[in-house]
């Protein structure tokens, strides 16, 4: 019902296509029984052609009544003969026209009512690709840290694909197979209502078997496209780490993994098609049973003078009508239940909670950068607090740097401040206005962000650097490229600029794509700076030329330094040390080297650690 909802918009343009539809039936259920008077001419004027002529029928009638004829002179009652008169081709030519120009207007309509039903799936689908993609983008940084990256791909390229095959090839085929179904129903009932009751008791067979036989597909098909999306997961990760899987040697491990899951996507999927699949035969066989009982009793009623022949042939005809529009919606419950599958996997992506309402405050024009943690508590999960009772203040322009071991929540606090999640208490403010009351673009605007795990798109190194700031003039991005020292490796590259990068990234090192996204940051010139790790990729020497762009970049404005060697933010102004989501100590430099606390165990264990290995 919900697909109904999407196609909506699309009412006016689906009232036409109905119409069309009703139109286009009625032309091709009118046909057998025009048909049918055609087959009378003939027949007729084969028989009267027999007849002695100059009598009439009744007369024709009376005699073979005389001569023991009985069985042939009933037949004869439920015709209209001209004795000694053969086939009337002026008549015959007639009916053949009407029925030739009725089945040309019915396919006409047939095929402008595909083409505009197709027009309006295809804007449907649109809409809905459309509010996937604008979900995706209110949805938490935590609903994607849970998410395997190729099972979200499935939902939104392989499910959507589906639901559109699936509206696509079954909407207007059962469209007109319920038109088609009413419209034979009343042209049996104006033919023989006896044999039109035969023919409707093979309804409540039909939906019995076919309902039975859906209910135990659908959960082969819901199966089938779970397994579709983990694998997907599975060969997203597989190639994306791919090197990593050649080092450790862990092949075998990765085909293991996949041939299971790709095992269970055969069992699953063959399941689901086999299953509903028998669907079609076996509603061919109760059709088939239907065609012999009307058969046998439209001859006896024609032998019988109750009805002529072209009505029976008519009524054979409408007999295949009837039963082929209900074996089409049987073969499509396959179809359907994939489609539906494939829907509810994409409402589970569209019902998610999405993030806070946005606020339409905004940050002060000339922002000073003064940030203050004032009681922050936060958790990933209610059960397990990470944050609780966090204080700090960076002032304007103090370069803020915050070590500490492996989850202690060094990215957290930064993560934190970019609302990438929200916080479960307290407040953070930027120069005194809480970032609770702003919206998340304009909180991100005056921020920029170097992170550890480099991200570039395919592209130009050029498009790269500017899409830290839209309209980048060319003198800008030269100069943002030579402050993060991008200009020296570039000037050898045979394209320059404009050497393209690809997906992966795979044809620049390591080191010169953390140096591209440190050009990017640098050309924003944001007024608050947080860089996270931002020097883990890059070799010893070009980290002191990065170290002092970057003095330069953070003079000025308010910075936050995420580091795990401890000589690169000697010169902080105030170094936080955390530990199990809170600041254990706080001062710069000299002041916690003196204290011998925790900055100076890690300290002296780095510089003790590089002098043994030295």
């Amino acid at each position: 019902m919900r697909l109904v909802g999407f196609m909506r918009p699309e009412r006016s343009l689906f009232v036409v296509v109905v119409l069309m539809g009703i139109a286009s039936v009625a032309g091709m259920v009118i046909g057998p029984k025009i048909l049918g008077n055609a087959t009378d001419v003939i027949f007729s004027g084969v028989i009267g052609k027999n007849l002695p002529a100059g009598m009439s029928q009744a007369e024709v009638i009376e005699m073979l009544r005389a001569n023991g004829q009985d069985q042939l002179a009933e037949m004869l009652s439920g015709m209209v003969v001209v004795p000694g008169q053969g086939i009337d081709f002026g008549v015959l030519g007639h009916w053949l026209a009407l029925a030739v120009g009725l089945y040309l207007a019915a396919a006409a309509l047939g095929f402008l009512q595909n083409f505009l039903l197709n027009r309006a799936v295809q804007r449907t689908t649109f809409r809905m690709r459309d509010e996937m993609r604008v979900k995706l983008d209110r949805l938490p940084l935590s609903y994607f840290d849970a998410q395997p990256r190729g099972e979200l791909l499935s939902r939104m390229t392989n499910d959507m694909d589906n639901v559109q095959q699936t509206l696509q090839q079954t909407l207007g085929q059962l469209l007109n197979s319920m038109l088609t179904l009413i419209g034979v129903i009343i042209m049996m009932i104006t033919v023989s209502p006896l044999l039109t009751g035969i023919t409707v008791l093979i309804v409540p067979l039909s939906a019995v078997v076919s309902i039975f036989i859906a209910k135990k597909a659908q959960k082969q098909f819901v199966a089938m496209w779970d397994a579709t999306g983990a694998l997907n997961g599975q060969i997203e990760e597989a190639y994306t780490g791919h090197s990593l899987v050649k080092v450790f040697g862990r092949q075998r491990e990765v085909e293991a993994d996949f041939d299971q899951t790709n095992g269970e996507l055969f069992n699953s999927a063959f399941r689901a098609q086999f299953v509903s699949g028998i669907i079609m035969p076996v509603n061919f066989f109760i059709g088939n049973l239907n065609y012999v009982a009307i058969a046998v009793v439209g001859g006896l009623q024609v032998a019988n003078g109750r009805m002529p022949l072209g009505n029976v042939q008519a009524f054979i005809q409408y007999s295949r009508m009837f039963t082929q529009p209900i074996t089409q919606i049987a073969s499509m419950t396959n179809l359907l239940q994939s489609g539906v599958a494939s829907a509810e996997r994409i409402y589970e992506v569209l019902d998610t909670e999405e993030m806070t309402y946005e606020q339409t405050g905004a940050l002060p024009d000339e922002l000073d950068g003064h940030v203050e943690f004032h009681d922050v508590d936060f958790s990933y999960s209610p059960d397990h607090p990470l944050i609780t009772g966090l204080n700090m203040e960076a002032k304007p322009g103090q370069t803020v740097a915050i070590v500490g071991p492996t989850g202690a929540g060094k990215t957290t606090l930064v993560n934190l401040l970019e609302r990438f999640y929200e916080i479960d208490g307290g407040q953070i403010r930027i120069d005194g206005v809480p970032i609770t009351s702003v919206s998340r673009s304009a909180l991100r605007t005056p921020l920029g962000m170097v992170l550890q795990d480099t991200w570039l798109f395919g592209g130009t190194i050029r498009a790269n650097i500017a899409y830290g700031r839209p309209g980048a003039s060319e003198e800008e991005i030269c100069a943002a490229a030579a402050a993060a020292h991008v200009d020296q490796f570039v000037q050898r590259l045979p394209d320059g600029y404009d050497t393209i990068i690809n997906d992966e990234g795979t044809n620049i090192s390591a080191g010169e794509k953390q140096l591209i996204t440190i050009a990017r940051a640098f050309i924003k010139q944001p007024e608050v700076l947080i860089l996270d790790e931002a020097t883990s990729s890059v070799d010893t020497r070009t980290e002191l030329l990065v170290q002092q762009a970057m003095a330069r970049l953070r003079s000025g404005r308010t910075s936050f330094v995420i580091a795990h060697r401890l000589s690169t933010i000697r010169d902080a102004d105030l170094i936080l040390v955390m530990n199990r989501g809170a600041i254990v100590e706080q001062g710069n430099h000299d002041e916690l080297i003196a204290a011998k606390g925790a900055y100076y165990d890690l300290y002296q264990s780095q510089f003790a650690a590089a002098i043994e290995e030295a």
